[in-house]
Parts: structure tokens; C-alpha cells; sequence
């Protein structure tokens, strides 16, 4: 039963991308205690991903309603979290309590830190062929012992929201996607709801990991992309830990992403006046969690900064829920054609 359902839908039309005035962001700002660049006092636009995440959850929250509305079942997101590593307990939690604000069940399928990829893949295989689950994801890292590629390859595209799959990453790059990377997606709604295109600018990446670096580069390069051209056409670099002379690299970029897990890494040194930067690094510290970027020091260099906590991460989850929804919507129209 889909108790978003009860909500009403009648003229809801999905919202994003959303695009906001000059206005509404130098009110944001005011609000955040930081202005726009060009205004009198030169401080960097904060990114609020929770603010943010918040809004296109409440659209999501919305389209799901009015896809129980047609009489389609709620869409369902089943978890897999294999041992109890106390990060990967919060990072489920947090996404369970993301699904339930959004009319979408979560299913939390937990295993033992002793299960075998044999046991793991059986478990998924079961995933695949439930016609109830819309999408399936398996929190990562894996206990040692597991062939996490096996794993990941073995989940059935149709349902890999998080875009991991082969497959999902070989149409991404040949720009025809189904699900794109939630962490990469996340990023380039901060950049379109807040009127920062990167057509024909100069975007620099550090890291190259499969989950970020490397899609989101490929993402940015693209001809048009899930937010239309201006967020899409880049001139993309991406650095990482055998680039010489990064900093002449980093300070020629206009938007600069940071996606190494090196806390304070990126200093106001690397970093272009008035360029735009992303910080998606998370570091546990002995003062608490930091991004990848100094903050306090290149928030007085940059145009625009996304704080840590509170800028990528949030819309990571959100966008696991777009990419579940998109998921079941498809699922239906499959089962409706059949």
C-alpha cells in the first residue's frame, strides 16, 4: 500500500531541474550569512545540499504519490549490508529514513561478516527475480574476502541504481544512461539549481575513482546530459596522484571537484579566484569530519563552495531515490507493454 498516495497529485508535474532567480540565491545567501560574489562583501555562495536535498525530496516524495495514484505499487529499494561496520549502519539507516520520507519501501536484507560471495550472490540473484523490488543496492565496502566486482556485476541492471554496473557505465559513456551515478547526478543538480553551467568552462576533477571521479568526468564532457547542454560540454582534466604541478593545473580550472578522501587537501593556493568548487571527500578527523577542501580558508577565494557536512552527501541519497523511482517507473511501463 503507497500511503503517499493520499497526498494530492493532481497537478504535481515533476519540478527538476528547478531553476532559481538572482533573487531567490543572494536571499539563500543573505540567509546563510554569505553573499554573492560582485555584491559588497566577497564571500563564497554556500551549496546547501540539505537544503537543497530536502526540496527535491519533497518532488520525489510527490511523483512517487502519483505513481501510486495510477494504481501502481510504492517503489521499492531493497539494501544489502553484509557485517556491521558502524559507518555502513549510519549510511543505511540514513537511506531507509530518506525512502520512508519519500512514499518508498526500504528493504534492509542484512548478512553476516562471514558470508561467502557464493551466499552473497545467491542473495542477489533472489533480489533480481522479485518483481516487488524496484532497486537494489549493496553498501560498499564489502568485508575482505568478497569479490566486490562479482557482486556488483551480478546485480541486474534494470535494478542498479546506484549505476555501478557495466552496463549502466558503458551507455552512460556512449550518452544514452539509465541510471547515472548518484554521487556524480547529486553534484551537477547543485550546479543547475543554482545557475552555475559548466558549458565551455574548464572543469578540473582530482580523484578518478569509479564511483565519482571517473564518471562525473565522463558526465561533464558529454554533448547534453539529465540537465540539458549548459550543464554538460565541459573542458574536463583529472588530476590524481601522479599529476605534476596539480596546483598549476587546479588554479587554471573554473569549477574545481575534489574527490580524494585527503582531508583539507585543496587549500586556497589550488584554487582559482571565483572558481566554483565541489568538495566531495568525507574524512573522519580527530576535530570531526572534514571535506577535501579547506573550507574556511578557499570559501574566501571561491565564487561558490559546498560545506562538508551538508553539501554532496545529502543529495547522494536523493538522488538514489530519483534513480529508484526512475527504476519502478520503467519496471512498470516493461510489465504494462508485456
Amino acid at each position: 500500500m503507497c500511503q503517499a498516495a493520499a497526498r494530492k497529485t493532481a497537478t504535481f508535474q515533476p519540478r527538476f531541474p528547478l531553476r532559481e532567480s538572482p533573487e531567490d540565491l543572494a536571499t539563500f545567501a543573505t540567509h546563510r550569512n554569505f553573499s554573492v560574489p560582485g555584491t559588497l562583501t566577497e564571500v563564497a555562495m554556500i551549496l546547501d545540499g540539505s537544503l537543497l536535498a530536502t526540496t527535491i525530496q519533497g518532488e520525489i516524495r510527490e511523483a512517487v504519490a502519483r505513481h501510486c495514484a495510477e494504481g501502481h505499487p510504492a517503489p521499492v529499494l531493497a539494501a544489502v549490508l553484509v557485517g556491521s561496520e558502524p559507518a555502513s549502519e549510519v549510511y543505511v539507516r540514513n537511506k531507509r529514513r530518506a525512502c520512508e520520507l519519500a512514499g518508498i519501501e526500504g528493504r534492509l536484507v542484512r548478512l553476516p561478516a562471514s558470508t561467502t560471495t557464493a551466499e552473497l550472490l545467491d542473495t542477489i540473484e533472489g533480489l533480481n527475480r522479485d518483481g516487488t523490488v524496484s532497486g537494489i543496492l549493496v553498501q560498499l565496502p564489502l568485508p575482505r574476502g568478497i569479490d566486490s566486482h562479482m557482486v556488483l556485476d551480478s546485480i541486474d541492471p534494470a535494478k542498479d541504481v546506484d549505476g555501478f554496473h557495466p552496463v549502466n557505465v558503458g551507455m552512460m559513456l556512449q550518452g544514452r544512461p539509465r541510471f547515472l551515478p548518484c554521487t556524480p547526478l547529486g553534484i551537477l543538480h547543485l550546479l543547475q539549481r543554482h545557475q552555475l553551467p559548466v558549458a565551455g568552462k574548464h572543469v578540473c576533477v582530482v580523484g578518478r575513482s569509479d564511483i565519482v571521479g571517473k564518471p562525473l568526468a565522463a558526465m561533464l564532457m558529454q554533448r547534453s546530459g539529465p540537465l540539458g547542454p549548459d550543464y554538460a560540454n565541459a573542458t574536463v582534466t583529472v588530476c590524481h596522484s601522479q599529476s605534476a604541478e596539480l596546483a598549476t593545473i587546479t588554479r587554471a580550472a573554473d569549477v574545481l571537484i575534489a574527490a580524494i578522501g585527503q582531508p583539507r587537501f585543496v587549500g586556497a593556493a589550488l584554487v582559482k579566484p571565483g572558481a566554483v568548487v565541489i568538495d566531495v571527500g568525507i574524512n573522519r578527523t580527530p576535530d570531526g569530519l572534514a571535506g577535501d577542501v579547506d573550507f574556511d580558508a578557499v570559501v574566501r577565494v571561491a565564487r561558490a563552495i559546498t560545506p562538508v557536512p551538508g553539501g554532496v552527501g545529502p543529495m547522494t541519497v536523493t538522488m538514489l531515490l530519483a534513480n529508484t523511482l526512475a527504476a519502478a517507473r520503467r519496471q512498470t511501463n516493461l510489465t504494462a507493454g508485456a
